[in-house]
């Protein structure tokens, strides 16, 4: 049983819950947009499969190239950030994580170009980017504030929710945008708040994302206002007419988003007294999506 958890350690899998809520929600702004929609359940499944390698294989390659960097072995873990602890507990599992990324990758890869060949070619500037993202994020776009920032927001947002609604209605659309700039602006929050314990760590090998090169209280007050846009999107989005009204139920969230706020601004500096925030960053995460795509739905 170890072996296993071993080898599925740089997958990261409890965390792999993010991508199906973000799927989900583009799949719900593609049913209430677009009326006359058929969902394929097949292709259903193969958007969920293809955006969970795609998420397995940034995780995987994360594991390997802060391995490889000796970033693991300076890092202080905790139970969300600091990567598995897998590979420095197990170094001979390095070239197994290494296939891991590759071969999900390759399964992105692969279902991005069945989908082009069924849905259209407007959907390669999406699956190029997606792509590159998923190899450069760990070892290139994290020495850059403003784009260790934002891609995540734009893999989990711009690109899987957009991408799905693409593949289900055979269009893009406005809604389809409004409703990715939610996991845009979570997710962009959610590693921004993990990197917190991580500066001394990162400053090592020459990271630059803005709790290194502002400081974390200014970090602090980044965090607050991805979650004040997050919530405007959502009441915009519905004044606008681009989702329906029932998305509001997405608004229930600002009752963790509140002390999650207040929580990281209080203990930027504090690791232990931050972890509670952490957590329920990862619950907004979740949950916020959710909700909109069943307001999408019914």
């Amino acid at each position: 049983m170890s072996s296993i958890k071993d080898l599925l350690g740089p997958m990261r899998l409890p965390f792999i819950i993010l991508t199906p809520a973000c799927v989900v929600l583009g799949l719900g702004a593609a049913v209430w947009k677009t009326t006359a929609v058929q969902i394929n359940g097949f292709h259903v499944v193969l958007l969920f499969l293809g955006a969970i390698s795609a998420h397995i294989s940034v995780n995987a390659f994360n594991e390997y190239f802060d391995f490889k960097s000796g970033l693991d072995f300076k890092t202080n873990r905790t139970p969300f950030s600091g990567g598995s602890g897998t590979l420095p507990e197990n170094p001979g599992l390095a070239g197994q994580a290494l296939a891991t990324a590759i071969a999900t990758f390759s399964i992105t890869l692969f279902l991005g170009i069945y989908f082009v060949t069924v849905s259209g070619l407007l959907l390669i500037p999406l699956g190029l980017l997606g792509l590159f993202i998923i190899y450069t994020y760990t070892p290139w776009l994290t020495r850059n504030a403003v784009l260790c920032l934002i891609t995540p927001g734009v893999g989990f947002g711009t690109l899987m929710v957009m991408g799905t609604y693409f593949v289900a209605a055979g269009e893009y659309s406005w809604t389809a945008f409004v409703a990715s700039l939610i996991p845009f602006f979570l997710v962009s929050n959610l590693l921004l708040l993990n990197q917190f314990p991580d500066v001394e760590a990162d400053r090592t090998i020459e990271r630059k994302h803005f709790p290194i090169t502002v400081g974390k209280q200014a970090s602090s007050t980044i965090y607050i206002s991805f979650l004040f846009l997050t919530y405007l999107t959502i009441v915009g989005g519905v004044y606008l007419e681009l989702m329906p009204k029932l998305c509001l139920i997405g608004l229930l969230t600002i009752g963790m988003a509140v002390p999650a706020g207040i929580g990281a601004y209080r203990h930027a500096d504090n690791t232990e007294k931050l972890i509670p925030s952490m957590g329920l960053n990862v619950v907004i995460n979740i949950a916020t999506p959710t909700l909109v795509a069943i307001g999408f739905f019914f």
